[in-house]
């Protein structure tokens, strides 16, 4: 059997390791080892836009936290007006060279899309430094609420952290969380910070892929 390639290796701020790995036409990203995303199963990623900010304004705008493989920004692009645009943060630099390279066709380069603003930094900054100015927030960053690619991304799921998103969030906005697994107890936690949550069940496209979670709470 032929062994999966690694193409490339980047250290995270607090030290974390990932690796972008490759065999035959499927790429992985390893955060430490485990999975953290594959393009052979990515459908749940896609249906977040969907589910957060299905009819967007023309002037929508929408955070993307965490860029991956591309594609939770190439379905936002897909849904948004000539006259919305995006904004992805990621933190990790070499992932951002990753889609420019290898990963560029797999979503269809949507880095340049003249629609997409990217910020190299933590997505924590851009939500505290933003105010009403978000369509919806769609956070692909982690497995879940309580399982972290790195530490620090557990100020994004803390009552501050959800206060934040709301303040940055338009009326009517929705901040949408991908899980790995149910996280219907989460609910509780969006409406003491204010929203109004809802829990969807969503399967990937690929074979392998099976269901995931989109959480989703939308300000009122």
């Amino acid at each position: 059997m032929k062994p999966w390639e690694t193409l490339a290796v980047a250290t995270a701020p607090d030290g974390s390791r990932f690796e972008l790995q490759r065999h035959d036409t499927n790429y992985v990203i390893l955060a430490d080892g485990y999975d953290l995303m594959t393009s052979f199963a990515h459908g749940s990623e896609d249906a977040m836009m969907s589910l957060a900010c299905p009819r967007p304004r023309p002037d929508a705008c929408v955070l993307v936290g965490g860029l991956g493989m591309g594609y939770t920004l190439a379905a936002t692009l897909a849904l948004l007006p000539p006259e919305g645009s995006v904004v992805v943060s990621e933190l990790i630099p070499e992932v951002v060279d990753w889609n420019r390279g290898p990963l560029g066709p797999l979503a269809g380069y949507p880095l340049d899309d003249p629609r997409t603003e990217l910020v190299v930094g933590d997505v924590v900054d851009v939500i505290r430094e933003s105010n009403s100015r978000f369509d919806a927030i769609l956070l692909d960053v982690d497995n879940g609420v309580d399982s972290f690619t790195l530490a620090s991304n557990s100020r994004l799921y803390s009552p501050k952290g959800l206060a934040a998103a709301r303040r940055s969030l338009r009326p009517g906005g929705a901040l949408a969380i991908w899980s790995v697994g149910i996280e219907r107890t989460f609910e509780s936690t969006f409406h003491a910070a204010g929203f109004a949550a809802s829990t969807h069940r969503v399967r990937g496209r690929g074979k392998r892929d099976g269901h995931y979670s989109i959480l989703v709470g939308r300000k009122g």
